[in-house]
Protein backbone atom coordinates (compact mmCIF):
# COMPACT_ATOMS: atom_id res chain seq x y z
CA UNK A 1 0.00 0.00 0.00
CA UNK A 2 3.23 2.40 0.64
CA UNK A 3 4.75 1.25 -2.29
CA UNK A 4 1.51 2.39 -4.48
CA UNK A 5 1.17 5.68 -2.61
CA UNK A 6 4.71 6.65 -3.06
CA UNK A 7 4.41 5.87 -6.72
CA UNK A 8 1.45 8.15 -7.15
CA UNK A 9 2.85 10.77 -5.14
CA UNK A 10 5.32 10.65 -7.53
CA UNK A 11 3.33 10.87 -10.63
CA UNK A 12 1.62 13.59 -9.27
CA UNK A 13 4.95 15.63 -8.96
CA UNK A 14 5.67 14.88 -12.82
CA UNK A 15 5.79 18.04 -14.71
CA UNK A 16 2.66 18.37 -16.62
CA UNK A 17 4.08 18.30 -19.82
CA UNK A 18 4.91 14.80 -19.15
CA UNK A 19 1.74 13.37 -17.70
CA UNK A 20 -0.21 14.75 -20.32
CA UNK A 21 -0.69 12.24 -23.40
CA UNK A 22 -0.70 13.74 -26.60
CA UNK A 23 -3.88 13.94 -28.69
CA UNK A 24 -4.08 11.19 -30.65
CA UNK A 25 -4.23 13.11 -34.73
CA UNK A 26 -4.95 9.82 -37.20
CA UNK A 27 -7.75 8.56 -38.25
CA UNK A 28 -9.61 5.10 -38.43
CA UNK A 29 -8.84 5.21 -42.10
CA UNK A 30 -4.91 5.41 -41.49
CA UNK A 31 -4.54 3.21 -39.00
CA UNK A 32 -6.71 0.91 -41.41
CA UNK A 33 -4.64 1.57 -44.57
CA UNK A 34 -7.76 2.55 -45.75
CA UNK A 35 -9.72 0.27 -45.99
CA UNK A 36 -12.27 1.97 -43.57
CA UNK A 37 -13.20 5.48 -42.31
CA UNK A 38 -14.25 6.33 -38.88
CA UNK A 39 -17.50 7.24 -37.43
CA UNK A 40 -19.16 10.31 -36.43
CA UNK A 41 -17.74 9.94 -32.71
CA UNK A 42 -14.02 10.43 -34.45
CA UNK A 43 -14.92 13.39 -36.17
CA UNK A 44 -15.82 14.49 -32.63
CA UNK A 45 -12.76 13.41 -31.02
CA UNK A 46 -10.82 14.56 -33.77
CA UNK A 47 -11.92 17.98 -33.60
CA UNK A 48 -11.24 18.59 -29.92
CA UNK A 49 -8.22 16.88 -30.73
CA UNK A 50 -6.95 19.26 -32.93
CA UNK A 51 -7.87 22.16 -30.75
CA UNK A 52 -5.74 20.92 -27.94
CA UNK A 53 -2.66 19.95 -30.14
CA UNK A 54 -3.02 23.74 -31.49
CA UNK A 55 -4.69 25.82 -29.62
CA UNK A 56 -3.46 28.72 -30.98
CA UNK A 57 -4.37 27.31 -34.72
CA UNK A 58 -7.14 25.69 -34.66
CA UNK A 59 -10.87 26.29 -33.17
CA UNK A 60 -13.33 23.48 -33.23
CA UNK A 61 -17.30 24.48 -32.83
CA UNK A 62 -20.35 23.12 -33.29
CA UNK A 63 -22.71 25.14 -35.85
CA UNK A 64 -25.59 22.84 -35.74
CA UNK A 65 -28.03 20.22 -34.66
CA UNK A 66 -29.15 17.36 -37.02
CA UNK A 67 -32.68 16.09 -36.63
CA UNK A 68 -31.26 13.18 -34.76
CA UNK A 69 -29.72 15.32 -32.39
CA UNK A 70 -26.13 14.90 -33.56
CA UNK A 71 -23.72 18.21 -33.24
CA UNK A 72 -22.45 19.62 -36.63
CA UNK A 73 -18.72 20.58 -36.32
CA UNK A 74 -16.49 22.23 -37.62
CA UNK A 75 -13.03 23.53 -37.55
CA UNK A 76 -11.46 27.32 -38.26
CA UNK A 77 -7.53 26.42 -39.07
CA UNK A 78 -5.25 29.25 -39.35
CA UNK A 79 -1.91 30.73 -38.16
CA UNK A 80 -3.05 34.33 -38.84
CA UNK A 81 -4.69 34.69 -35.16
CA UNK A 82 -8.14 35.08 -36.72
CA UNK A 83 -10.18 31.90 -35.69
CA UNK A 84 -13.62 33.46 -35.78
CA UNK A 85 -15.40 34.73 -38.83
CA UNK A 86 -14.88 38.56 -36.94
CA UNK A 87 -11.74 38.68 -36.98
CA UNK A 88 -11.37 37.12 -40.22
CA UNK A 89 -13.47 40.08 -41.57
CA UNK A 90 -11.98 42.82 -39.79
CA UNK A 91 -8.28 41.76 -40.92
CA UNK A 92 -9.26 40.64 -44.17
CA UNK A 93 -8.04 37.16 -44.05
CA UNK A 94 -9.54 35.39 -47.26
CA UNK A 95 -11.62 32.36 -46.32
CA UNK A 96 -11.62 28.46 -47.82
CA UNK A 97 -14.84 26.66 -46.93
CA UNK A 98 -13.92 22.57 -47.48
CA UNK A 99 -17.25 20.63 -46.64
CA UNK A 100 -17.03 17.75 -46.84
CA UNK A 101 -19.48 14.13 -46.88
CA UNK A 102 -22.72 16.19 -48.18
CA UNK A 103 -23.47 12.59 -49.57
CA UNK A 104 -22.11 10.88 -46.77
CA UNK A 105 -21.01 7.95 -48.68
CA UNK A 106 -18.81 9.77 -50.21
CA UNK A 107 -16.25 10.80 -47.46
CA UNK A 108 -13.13 11.10 -49.35
CA UNK A 109 -12.82 14.61 -48.10
CA UNK A 110 -13.33 14.10 -44.42
CA UNK A 111 -10.09 11.53 -44.00
CA UNK A 112 -8.12 13.94 -46.72
CA UNK A 113 -8.84 17.09 -44.89
CA UNK A 114 -8.16 16.12 -41.10
CA UNK A 115 -4.80 14.51 -42.68
CA UNK A 116 -4.09 17.75 -44.69
CA UNK A 117 -5.04 19.98 -41.84
CA UNK A 118 -2.18 18.09 -40.04
CA UNK A 119 0.00 18.10 -42.42
CA UNK A 120 -0.13 21.66 -42.67
CA UNK A 121 -0.05 22.34 -38.93
CA UNK A 122 2.92 20.35 -38.80
CA UNK A 123 4.40 21.68 -41.41
CA UNK A 124 4.96 19.05 -44.27
CA UNK A 125 2.87 20.40 -46.45
CA UNK A 126 2.05 23.86 -47.89
CA UNK A 127 4.11 25.74 -45.70
CA UNK A 128 2.80 29.43 -44.97
CA UNK A 129 -0.27 28.98 -46.81
CA UNK A 130 -2.14 29.09 -43.45
CA UNK A 131 -0.59 32.47 -42.60
CA UNK A 132 -2.28 33.75 -45.89
CA UNK A 133 -6.00 32.79 -44.80
CA UNK A 134 -8.24 30.48 -42.85
CA UNK A 135 -9.41 27.09 -43.82
CA UNK A 136 -12.94 26.15 -42.19
CA UNK A 137 -13.55 22.81 -42.63
CA UNK A 138 -16.90 21.17 -42.27
CA UNK A 139 -15.71 17.00 -42.25
CA UNK A 140 -19.38 16.06 -42.79
CA UNK A 141 -21.90 17.57 -43.45
CA UNK A 142 -24.66 15.11 -43.50
CA UNK A 143 -23.88 13.88 -40.34
CA UNK A 144 -27.30 11.67 -39.86
CA UNK A 145 -26.25 10.12 -42.87
CA UNK A 146 -23.31 9.26 -41.95
CA UNK A 147 -24.21 7.19 -39.46
CA UNK A 148 -26.80 5.37 -41.82
CA UNK A 149 -23.23 3.00 -41.93
CA UNK A 150 -23.27 -0.25 -44.08
CA UNK A 151 -20.97 -1.58 -46.95
CA UNK A 152 -23.00 -1.83 -50.15
CA UNK A 153 -24.43 1.92 -49.21
CA UNK A 154 -21.99 2.93 -52.22
CA UNK A 155 -22.37 -0.37 -54.80
CA UNK A 156 -20.78 1.99 -57.47
CA UNK A 157 -17.66 2.87 -55.76
CA UNK A 158 -14.37 0.95 -54.81
CA UNK A 159 -13.92 1.20 -50.70
CA UNK A 160 -14.13 2.17 -47.43
CA UNK A 161 -15.48 -1.47 -46.70
CA UNK A 162 -18.13 0.24 -45.21
CA UNK A 163 -19.97 4.19 -45.48
CA UNK A 164 -22.87 6.28 -44.90
CA UNK A 165 -25.48 7.25 -46.79
CA UNK A 166 -26.30 9.73 -49.81
CA UNK A 167 -29.26 11.45 -47.69
CA UNK A 168 -29.93 12.91 -44.48
CA UNK A 169 -32.36 10.96 -42.10
CA UNK A 170 -35.69 12.60 -43.51
CA UNK A 171 -34.02 11.55 -46.88
CA UNK A 172 -32.83 15.17 -48.23
CA UNK A 173 -30.39 15.46 -50.84
CA UNK A 174 -28.27 18.21 -49.90
CA UNK A 175 -26.73 19.33 -52.83
CA UNK A 176 -30.28 19.84 -54.39
CA UNK A 177 -31.46 21.56 -51.39
CA UNK A 178 -29.25 25.15 -51.28
CA UNK A 179 -31.91 27.22 -52.38
CA UNK A 180 -35.18 25.61 -51.04
CA UNK A 181 -33.28 24.71 -47.62
CA UNK A 182 -35.78 22.47 -46.31
CA UNK A 183 -33.61 20.15 -43.89
CA UNK A 184 -32.39 21.65 -41.15
CA UNK A 185 -28.84 20.52 -41.81
CA UNK A 186 -28.88 22.73 -44.75
CA UNK A 187 -30.08 25.81 -42.59
CA UNK A 188 -27.12 25.40 -40.38
CA UNK A 189 -25.05 25.12 -43.51
CA UNK A 190 -25.78 28.33 -44.90
CA UNK A 191 -25.74 30.43 -41.21
CA UNK A 192 -22.23 29.34 -41.66
CA UNK A 193 -21.29 30.93 -44.91
CA UNK A 194 -23.45 33.86 -43.95
CA UNK A 195 -21.57 34.21 -41.23
CA UNK A 196 -17.71 33.89 -42.74
CA UNK A 197 -18.51 34.27 -46.01
CA UNK A 198 -15.97 32.49 -47.73
CA UNK A 199 -13.75 33.44 -51.12
CA UNK A 200 -13.95 29.82 -52.23
CA UNK A 201 -16.10 27.09 -51.48
CA UNK A 202 -14.96 23.53 -52.12
CA UNK A 203 -17.53 20.41 -52.66
CA UNK A 204 -15.79 17.44 -52.10
CA UNK A 205 -17.45 14.27 -53.93
CA UNK A 206 -17.25 10.61 -55.54
CA UNK A 207 -18.08 10.54 -59.03
CA UNK A 208 -20.66 7.87 -60.01
CA UNK A 209 -20.45 6.01 -63.28
CA UNK A 210 -18.07 4.46 -65.89
CA UNK A 211 -14.80 2.86 -65.56
CA UNK A 212 -11.56 5.05 -67.08
CA UNK A 213 -8.37 6.43 -66.09
CA UNK A 214 -9.28 9.65 -64.88
CA UNK A 215 -8.79 9.93 -61.01
CA UNK A 216 -10.28 13.28 -60.54
CA UNK A 217 -12.84 16.04 -62.07
CA UNK A 218 -12.98 20.17 -61.51
CA UNK A 219 -16.01 21.99 -61.90
CA UNK A 220 -17.27 24.84 -61.06
CA UNK A 221 -18.33 28.46 -61.39
CA UNK A 222 -18.21 31.02 -61.86
CA UNK A 223 -16.85 29.85 -65.43
CA UNK A 224 -19.69 29.97 -67.29
CA UNK A 225 -22.30 31.56 -65.66
CA UNK A 226 -23.02 34.64 -62.96
CA UNK A 227 -21.21 37.82 -63.07
CA UNK A 228 -19.63 38.33 -66.17
CA UNK A 229 -16.46 39.64 -65.32
CA UNK A 230 -15.78 37.37 -62.04
CA UNK A 231 -15.79 34.58 -64.56
CA UNK A 232 -12.24 35.60 -65.10
CA UNK A 233 -11.04 33.94 -61.70
CA UNK A 234 -13.35 31.85 -61.35
CA UNK A 235 -12.00 29.91 -64.51
CA UNK A 236 -7.88 31.06 -63.01
CA UNK A 237 -8.93 29.11 -59.89
CA UNK A 238 -10.69 26.17 -62.04
CA UNK A 239 -7.22 25.92 -64.61
CA UNK A 240 -4.81 26.56 -61.94
CA UNK A 241 -5.98 23.13 -59.69
CA UNK A 242 -6.12 21.59 -63.26
CA UNK A 243 -2.69 22.37 -63.61
CA UNK A 244 -1.67 21.70 -60.19
CA UNK A 245 -3.34 18.36 -59.83
CA UNK A 246 -1.38 17.20 -63.48
CA UNK A 247 1.86 18.01 -62.13
CA UNK A 248 1.27 15.85 -59.11
CA UNK A 249 0.80 13.25 -61.08
CA UNK A 250 -3.42 12.95 -61.22
CA UNK A 251 -5.59 12.62 -64.65
CA UNK A 252 -7.35 15.15 -64.28
CA UNK A 253 -10.96 16.36 -66.29
CA UNK A 254 -12.52 19.80 -66.15
CA UNK A 255 -16.10 18.41 -66.43
CA UNK A 256 -18.26 16.14 -64.75
CA UNK A 257 -17.59 12.47 -66.62
CA UNK A 258 -21.14 11.91 -67.21
CA UNK A 259 -21.91 9.97 -71.11
CA UNK A 260 -24.88 11.77 -72.83
CA UNK A 261 -26.22 8.45 -73.53
CA UNK A 262 -26.38 5.94 -70.45
CA UNK A 263 -23.42 3.60 -70.28
CA UNK A 264 -22.21 4.76 -73.61
CA UNK A 265 -19.05 5.19 -74.30
CA UNK A 266 -18.86 5.93 -77.60
CA UNK A 267 -21.81 9.20 -76.74
CA UNK A 268 -19.70 11.32 -75.00
CA UNK A 269 -19.94 14.07 -72.94
CA UNK A 270 -21.66 17.30 -72.10
CA UNK A 271 -20.58 19.99 -69.89
CA UNK A 272 -23.52 21.68 -68.00
CA UNK A 273 -24.54 25.03 -65.93
CA UNK A 274 -26.19 23.51 -62.41
CA UNK A 275 -29.02 25.04 -61.18
CA UNK A 276 -28.59 26.61 -57.56
CA UNK A 277 -30.13 23.62 -56.00
CA UNK A 278 -26.59 22.13 -56.51
CA UNK A 279 -23.55 24.14 -54.85
CA UNK A 280 -22.31 24.84 -57.86
CA UNK A 281 -24.87 26.96 -59.25
CA UNK A 282 -25.80 28.56 -55.82
CA UNK A 283 -22.59 30.34 -54.43
CA UNK A 284 -22.50 31.89 -57.83
CA UNK A 285 -25.37 34.03 -57.30
CA UNK A 286 -23.65 35.01 -54.27
CA UNK A 287 -20.91 36.63 -56.47
CA UNK A 288 -18.47 33.73 -55.03
CA UNK A 289 -16.22 31.29 -56.09
CA UNK A 290 -16.75 27.52 -55.88
CA UNK A 291 -14.93 24.19 -56.80
CA UNK A 292 -17.02 21.29 -57.02
CA UNK A 293 -14.42 18.30 -56.47
CA UNK A 294 -15.54 14.82 -57.46
CA UNK A 295 -12.51 12.03 -57.30
CA UNK A 296 -13.35 9.01 -59.45
CA UNK A 297 -15.12 6.02 -57.69
CA UNK A 298 -13.50 3.41 -59.12
CA UNK A 299 -10.11 4.21 -58.31
CA UNK A 300 -9.45 2.77 -54.95
CA UNK A 301 -9.93 4.70 -51.50
CA UNK A 302 -6.44 5.76 -50.72
CA UNK A 303 -5.92 7.10 -54.06
CA UNK A 304 -9.24 8.87 -54.15
CA UNK A 305 -7.92 10.34 -50.10
CA UNK A 306 -4.69 11.46 -51.79
CA UNK A 307 -6.42 13.12 -54.80
CA UNK A 308 -9.09 15.10 -52.78
CA UNK A 309 -6.08 15.76 -50.54
CA UNK A 310 -3.73 17.54 -53.56
CA UNK A 311 -6.77 19.29 -54.88
CA UNK A 312 -7.51 21.15 -51.78
CA UNK A 313 -3.97 21.68 -50.99
CA UNK A 314 -4.00 23.20 -54.53
CA UNK A 315 -6.40 25.34 -53.54
CA UNK A 316 -4.93 26.77 -50.41
CA UNK A 317 -1.65 27.68 -52.61
CA UNK A 318 -3.76 29.46 -54.60
CA UNK A 319 -5.99 31.43 -52.10
CA UNK A 320 -2.27 32.13 -50.77
CA UNK A 321 -1.40 33.79 -53.96
CA UNK A 322 -4.86 35.17 -55.28
CA UNK A 323 -6.98 35.45 -52.60
CA UNK A 324 -7.04 39.44 -51.85
CA UNK A 325 -7.09 39.60 -55.57
CA UNK A 326 -10.25 37.67 -55.81
CA UNK A 327 -11.44 38.64 -53.14
CA UNK A 328 -11.51 42.29 -54.20
CA UNK A 329 -13.37 40.83 -57.71
CA UNK A 330 -15.85 39.34 -55.69
CA UNK A 331 -16.80 42.75 -53.84
CA UNK A 332 -16.88 44.30 -57.85
CA UNK A 333 -18.75 41.64 -58.62
CA UNK A 334 -21.14 43.00 -55.73
CA UNK A 335 -21.51 46.11 -56.42
CA UNK A 336 -22.57 45.50 -59.90
CA UNK A 337 -25.12 43.06 -58.93
CA UNK A 338 -26.55 45.93 -56.79
CA UNK A 339 -27.00 47.91 -59.94
CA UNK A 340 -28.98 45.31 -61.75
CA UNK A 341 -32.34 46.35 -61.64
CA UNK A 342 -33.67 46.81 -65.63
CA UNK A 343 -30.91 44.73 -66.90
CA UNK A 344 -31.52 41.33 -68.62
CA UNK A 345 -30.22 38.66 -65.88
CA UNK A 346 -29.81 34.91 -66.90
CA UNK A 347 -31.56 32.76 -64.49
CA UNK A 348 -31.08 29.22 -66.51
CA UNK A 349 -28.52 28.10 -68.97
CA UNK A 350 -28.51 24.99 -71.88
CA UNK A 351 -25.68 23.59 -73.52
CA UNK A 352 -24.94 23.66 -77.41
CA UNK A 353 -25.43 21.34 -79.93
CA UNK A 354 -21.59 22.45 -80.91
CA UNK A 355 -19.39 19.90 -80.09
CA UNK A 356 -15.91 18.92 -80.18
CA UNK A 357 -13.27 15.79 -79.85
CA UNK A 358 -11.48 15.49 -77.14
CA UNK A 359 -8.36 12.71 -75.96
CA UNK A 360 -10.21 10.97 -73.09
CA UNK A 361 -8.32 8.57 -71.31
CA UNK A 362 -10.42 5.09 -70.82
CA UNK A 363 -10.36 0.98 -70.98
CA UNK A 364 -10.94 -1.68 -74.07
CA UNK A 365 -14.35 -2.56 -73.50
CA UNK A 366 -17.31 -4.08 -75.21
CA UNK A 367 -20.87 -3.13 -75.50
CA UNK A 368 -23.06 -6.79 -76.23
CA UNK A 369 -26.51 -8.42 -75.57
CA UNK A 370 -27.56 -9.12 -71.69
CA UNK A 371 -29.33 -12.06 -70.77
CA UNK A 372 -29.76 -10.64 -67.70
CA UNK A 373 -31.20 -7.44 -68.70
CA UNK A 374 -32.57 -8.01 -72.69
CA UNK A 375 -30.66 -4.75 -73.28
CA UNK A 376 -27.16 -3.76 -74.14
CA UNK A 377 -24.81 -4.36 -71.34
CA UNK A 378 -21.02 -2.25 -71.06
CA UNK A 379 -17.88 -4.71 -69.86
CA UNK A 380 -14.65 -2.91 -69.20
CA UNK A 381 -11.17 -4.25 -69.64
CA UNK A 382 -8.99 -2.62 -66.88
CA UNK A 383 -6.09 -4.66 -67.71
CA UNK A 384 -6.20 -3.14 -71.04
CA UNK A 385 -5.80 0.87 -71.03
CA UNK A 386 -7.04 2.85 -74.23
CA UNK A 387 -7.36 6.28 -75.53
CA UNK A 388 -10.95 7.21 -76.08
CA UNK A 389 -12.05 9.75 -78.57
CA UNK A 390 -14.95 11.21 -77.82
CA UNK A 391 -17.41 14.29 -78.50
CA UNK A 392 -17.64 17.07 -75.86
CA UNK A 393 -20.05 19.49 -76.07
CA UNK A 394 -19.23 22.55 -73.55
CA UNK A 395 -20.48 25.54 -75.19
CA UNK A 396 -22.96 27.10 -72.28
CA UNK A 397 -25.44 29.90 -73.52
CA UNK A 398 -28.25 31.53 -71.36
CA UNK A 399 -32.16 29.36 -71.43
CA UNK A 400 -33.92 31.88 -69.44
CA UNK A 401 -33.29 35.71 -69.48
CA UNK A 402 -35.40 38.14 -67.29
CA UNK A 403 -35.35 41.81 -67.26
CA UNK A 404 -34.82 42.54 -63.14
CA UNK A 405 -37.16 45.03 -61.85
CA UNK A 406 -36.30 48.42 -60.93
CA UNK A 407 -37.42 48.31 -57.69
CA UNK A 408 -37.84 44.84 -56.73
CA UNK A 409 -40.25 42.53 -55.41
CA UNK A 410 -43.41 42.70 -52.73
CA UNK A 411 -44.81 39.59 -50.51
CA UNK A 412 -48.67 40.08 -49.63
CA UNK A 413 -48.34 40.02 -45.86
CA UNK A 414 -50.23 36.45 -45.91
CA UNK A 415 -47.06 35.18 -47.33
CA UNK A 416 -44.47 36.95 -44.93
CA UNK A 417 -44.19 35.08 -42.54
CA UNK A 418 -42.33 32.22 -44.26
CA UNK A 419 -41.21 33.83 -47.54
CA UNK A 420 -39.28 36.20 -44.96
CA UNK A 421 -37.74 33.41 -43.24
CA UNK A 422 -36.58 31.37 -46.51
CA UNK A 423 -34.91 35.30 -47.59
CA UNK A 424 -33.29 35.68 -43.92
CA UNK A 425 -31.57 31.65 -44.26
CA UNK A 426 -29.63 33.35 -47.53
CA UNK A 427 -28.88 36.69 -45.92
CA UNK A 428 -30.88 38.53 -48.30
CA UNK A 429 -32.22 41.88 -47.33
CA UNK A 430 -35.45 42.95 -47.16
CA UNK A 431 -37.75 45.31 -45.41
CA UNK A 432 -41.50 45.02 -43.28
CA UNK A 433 -44.12 47.75 -44.40
CA UNK A 434 -45.19 49.44 -41.48
CA UNK A 435 -48.16 50.63 -43.47
CA UNK A 436 -50.47 49.38 -46.20
CA UNK A 437 -49.94 49.86 -50.00
CA UNK A 438 -53.02 50.79 -51.73
CA UNK A 439 -53.62 51.14 -55.15
CA UNK A 440 -50.06 50.63 -56.04
CA UNK A 441 -48.68 50.14 -59.86
CA UNK A 442 -47.08 46.73 -60.32
CA UNK A 443 -46.39 43.89 -62.08
CA UNK A 444 -48.45 40.57 -61.72
CA UNK A 445 -47.39 37.25 -63.26
CA UNK A 446 -50.62 35.25 -64.40
CA UNK A 447 -49.49 32.25 -65.61
CA UNK A 448 -50.99 31.05 -68.97
CA UNK A 449 -50.02 27.25 -68.29
CA UNK A 450 -49.24 24.95 -65.44
CA UNK A 451 -47.38 21.79 -65.50
CA UNK A 452 -47.41 20.01 -62.30
CA UNK A 453 -44.64 16.84 -61.90
CA UNK A 454 -46.15 13.20 -61.63
CA UNK A 455 -43.96 12.53 -59.00
CA UNK A 456 -42.30 13.93 -56.26
CA UNK A 457 -38.68 15.49 -56.43
CA UNK A 458 -37.51 15.90 -52.40
CA UNK A 459 -41.01 15.82 -51.05
CA UNK A 460 -41.80 18.54 -53.20
CA UNK A 461 -44.42 18.45 -56.30
CA UNK A 462 -42.62 20.50 -58.88
CA UNK A 463 -44.14 23.30 -60.58
CA UNK A 464 -43.36 24.44 -64.58
CA UNK A 465 -45.07 27.58 -65.28
CA UNK A 466 -45.51 29.48 -68.59
CA UNK A 467 -46.87 33.40 -69.18
CA UNK A 468 -45.56 36.74 -68.58
CA UNK A 469 -44.97 39.93 -66.59
CA UNK A 470 -47.71 42.59 -66.22
CA UNK A 471 -48.51 46.12 -65.21
CA UNK A 472 -51.38 46.06 -62.93
CA UNK A 473 -52.28 47.66 -59.83
CA UNK A 474 -52.21 46.06 -56.37
CA UNK A 475 -53.15 46.92 -52.56
CA UNK A 476 -51.14 45.16 -49.96
CA UNK A 477 -51.78 45.02 -46.33
CA UNK A 478 -49.13 46.26 -43.72
CA UNK A 479 -46.82 43.68 -43.14
CA UNK A 480 -46.10 42.81 -46.83
CA UNK A 481 -42.47 42.21 -47.99
CA UNK A 482 -40.37 44.65 -49.79
CA UNK A 483 -37.33 42.70 -51.49
CA UNK A 484 -35.23 45.70 -52.89
CA UNK A 485 -33.14 44.16 -55.80
CA UNK A 486 -30.43 46.90 -55.24
CA UNK A 487 -28.51 44.48 -53.60
CA UNK A 488 -25.16 42.37 -53.60
CA UNK A 489 -27.29 38.80 -53.58
CA UNK A 490 -29.62 40.25 -56.37
CA UNK A 491 -29.41 37.50 -58.63
CA UNK A 492 -30.37 35.07 -55.72
CA UNK A 493 -32.70 37.19 -54.97
CA UNK A 494 -34.21 36.52 -58.38
CA UNK A 495 -33.13 32.88 -58.31
CA UNK A 496 -35.85 32.43 -55.35
CA UNK A 497 -38.84 35.22 -56.61
CA UNK A 498 -38.91 34.95 -60.17
CA UNK A 499 -41.60 32.40 -60.83
CA UNK A 500 -39.52 30.26 -64.21
CA UNK A 501 -36.48 30.26 -62.66
CA UNK A 502 -35.19 26.09 -62.06
CA UNK A 503 -34.94 26.68 -58.35
CA UNK A 504 -37.54 28.84 -57.47
CA UNK A 505 -40.28 28.76 -54.86
CA UNK A 506 -42.75 28.86 -57.06
CA UNK A 507 -40.57 25.97 -59.06
CA UNK A 508 -40.22 23.80 -55.72
CA UNK A 509 -44.14 24.38 -55.59
CA UNK A 510 -44.48 26.14 -52.76
CA UNK A 511 -47.08 28.32 -54.24
CA UNK A 512 -49.02 25.46 -55.86
CA UNK A 513 -52.04 26.78 -53.92
CA UNK A 514 -52.40 29.30 -56.32
CA UNK A 515 -52.79 27.09 -59.58
CA UNK A 516 -55.87 24.42 -57.96
CA UNK A 517 -58.94 25.77 -58.29
CA UNK A 518 -60.85 26.77 -55.59
CA UNK A 519 -64.54 27.19 -56.20
CA UNK A 520 -66.61 25.93 -59.44
CA UNK A 521 -69.48 26.94 -61.25
CA UNK A 522 -72.42 23.63 -61.31
CA UNK A 523 -72.97 22.39 -64.90
CA UNK A 524 -76.92 23.77 -64.26
CA UNK A 525 -75.72 27.19 -63.11
CA UNK A 526 -72.93 27.84 -66.02
CA UNK A 527 -75.91 26.94 -68.72
CA UNK A 528 -78.25 29.39 -67.28
CA UNK A 529 -75.96 32.20 -66.76
CA UNK A 530 -74.37 31.19 -70.64
CA UNK A 531 -77.73 31.84 -72.16
CA UNK A 532 -78.35 35.12 -70.03
CA UNK A 533 -74.77 36.32 -71.26
CA UNK A 534 -75.45 35.73 -74.39
CA UNK A 535 -78.35 37.67 -74.69
CA UNK A 536 -76.62 40.10 -73.37
CA UNK A 537 -74.02 40.82 -74.64
CA UNK A 538 -73.47 40.85 -78.49
CA UNK A 539 -69.83 40.85 -79.15
CA UNK A 540 -69.45 38.09 -76.51
CA UNK A 541 -71.79 36.26 -78.53
CA UNK A 542 -70.10 36.94 -81.72
CA UNK A 543 -66.62 35.61 -80.06
CA UNK A 544 -68.31 32.09 -78.90
CA UNK A 545 -69.82 31.60 -82.44
CA UNK A 546 -65.91 32.07 -83.84
CA UNK A 547 -64.32 29.93 -81.69
CA UNK A 548 -66.87 27.53 -82.50
CA UNK A 549 -66.41 27.94 -85.96
CA UNK A 550 -62.06 28.05 -85.63
CA UNK A 551 -61.58 25.53 -82.85
CA UNK A 552 -63.29 22.02 -83.45
CA UNK A 553 -61.84 20.87 -80.13
CA UNK A 554 -63.45 23.23 -78.50
CA UNK A 555 -66.89 22.95 -80.09
CA UNK A 556 -66.78 19.20 -79.29
CA UNK A 557 -65.96 19.69 -75.72
CA UNK A 558 -68.52 20.83 -73.37
CA UNK A 559 -66.78 21.77 -70.67
CA UNK A 560 -64.71 23.96 -71.85
CA UNK A 561 -67.35 25.79 -73.85
CA UNK A 562 -69.07 26.07 -70.65
CA UNK A 563 -65.59 27.13 -68.90
CA UNK A 564 -65.50 29.91 -71.63
CA UNK A 565 -68.55 31.08 -70.32
CA UNK A 566 -67.61 31.19 -66.37
CA UNK A 567 -63.60 32.86 -66.67
CA UNK A 568 -66.02 36.18 -68.38
CA UNK A 569 -68.53 35.86 -65.66
CA UNK A 570 -68.42 37.99 -62.12
CA UNK A 571 -68.28 34.59 -60.20
CA UNK A 572 -64.82 33.92 -61.37
CA UNK A 573 -61.68 33.25 -59.15
CA UNK A 574 -58.92 36.26 -60.09
CA UNK A 575 -56.40 35.15 -58.11
CA UNK A 576 -56.44 31.57 -59.61
CA UNK A 577 -53.69 31.41 -61.42
CA UNK A 578 -51.98 34.65 -60.32
CA UNK A 579 -48.76 33.88 -58.55
CA UNK A 580 -48.72 35.75 -55.15
CA UNK A 581 -45.43 37.98 -55.55
CA UNK A 582 -45.21 41.23 -57.46
CA UNK A 583 -42.59 43.02 -58.82
CA UNK A 584 -42.52 46.96 -58.48
CA UNK A 585 -40.16 49.51 -60.04
CA UNK A 586 -40.57 51.86 -57.28
CA UNK A 587 -39.44 51.40 -53.62
CA UNK A 588 -42.26 51.78 -51.40
CA UNK A 589 -41.96 54.90 -49.26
Amino acid sequence: MRRCLLALALLTALPATVNAAKPDLSTQAERSGYKQTGRYDEVIALCDAYQKAFPKAVRCFEFGVSPQGRPMKALAVSTTGALSAEEAQAKGIPVVLAQGGIHAGEIDGKDAGFGLVRDLLQGKSGKGVLDKQVLLFVPVFNVDGHENFKAWNRPNQRGPEEMGFRVTAQRYNLNRDYVKADAPEMQAMLALVNQWDPVVTLDLHVTDGAKFRHDISITGDPVNVGDAELRTAGQALKTGILDKLTAQGSLPVGFYPSFNEYDNPASGFTETAYPPRFSSGYFPLRNRLVMLIETHSWRTYPERVRSTYNAVLDVLELVAEHGPQWRSAEFAADARAAQLGGQPVALDYTTTEEKRIIPFQGYAYTRTPSTVSGGTMTVYDERTPQLWMLPLRDTIVPALTVTAPQGGYLVPSEYAAWVGSKLREHGIQFQTLAQPLAQATVESFNAETVKFASAPTEGHQRTTLTGAWKTNTATLGAGALFVPIAQAKARLVMAILEPQAPDSLAAWGEFNNSFERKEYMEGYVAEEQARLMLAKDPALKAEFEKKLKDDPAFAKNPMARLNFFERRHPAWDTRYNRYPVLRTDRIPQ
